[in-house]
């Protein structure tokens, strides 16, 4: 008997969500090589993209200084901004060989890929890390994650469930026409009270006025990321970013929310949080 989607995204939720909290409460290499892995697979979901707007992006070139890049974030071996630098003028030398039609095209892609699946990713290490490594301490990056990561899935499910029964006036039928402003503002909403009581189940050594911040946060940025993708994958004509992930798409598909808005969630606690 074939299972609905509906059954396969419930069975697929169940066996990835308890492995992706267990990775993230390790943390270190654990934590390090699932973001890792998450930011190589999208780029190369991003790249299939490219292809369907007849540009090249340079594959090998770009997985390359993704990993340097989020590895550096770990265990830094060199200054950031040399790695930015010398990688994109040994991206231009490379491209001088490739041949392959339009060179800003694939220069282009190839470079806003790289930046996006990088500085996203290499955001939710510093997320994790952002406490040292003693005691106690260590273990609120993981409970940082999960508060993420609970307030991003049910602002998502809130504003597809509200979107769908109470939706009427479209937030961007541009670039997705499902989309509802009542869906989005109850999704916002409960981001704000999902951060409310995860600071008293798992992040306490916050603020109840920083926990709401990063509500706040998510309840925007994760949405508008959602938009970003949905705006990529549109101009490209593709639904999903791939069908890796049996009922969900791809790897894009499912972190998109969490990519986009890691870097506004760590520099918020960086300057007000910690």
């Amino acid at each position: 008997m074939k299972l609905s989607n509906t059954a396969v995204r419930i069975i697929v939720s169940v066996v990835a969500i308890p492995l992706i909290l267990l990775v993230s409460y390790l943390g270190k290499w654990y934590f390090t090589t699932f973001i890792l892995g998450i930011s190589l697979i999208a780029f190369y979901e991003f790249s299939s993209f490219a292809k369907a707007k007849n540009s090249f992006v340079n594959l090998p070139f770009g997985l390359f200084g993704i990993a340097l890049i989020i590895l550096n974030q770990f265990k830094p071996i060199a200054d950031f901004r040399v790695l930015l630098i010398f990688w994109f003028l040994f991206l231009l030398i490379y491209e001088l060989f490739r041949n392959k039609d339009s060179a800003i095209l694939n220069l282009g892609l190839t470079s806003f890929g790289f930046l996006y699946f990088a500085l996203m990713g290499s955001s939710l290490i510093a997320i994790r890390e952002i406490y040292p490594d003693t005691d106690q301490l260590y273990n609120q990056g993981a409970f940082l994650i999960f508060s993420m990561l609970g307030t991003i899935w049910i602002c998502d499910s809130a504003a597809f469930f509200f979107g769908t029964a109470l939706g009427k006036h479209k937030l961007f039928p541009r670039v997705s026409p499902k989309k509802s402003w009542e869906g989005a503002i109850f999704g916002f909403v409960f981001a704000i009270i999902s951060m409310i009581l995860f600071q008293k189940i798992f992040v306490g050594f916050l603020s109840l006025n920083i926990a709401i911040g990063i509500g706040v946060i998510v309840g925007i940025f994760g949405q508008i990321g959602d938009l970003v993708e949905s705006l990529l994958k549109r101009d490209a004509g593709v639904k999903d970013s791939s069908n890796l992930i049996p009922g969900h798409g791809g790897i894009f598909d499912r972190f998109d929310s969490l990519l986009f808005s890691a870097p506004f969630v760590y520099y918020y606690l960086f300057y007000f949080g910690r």
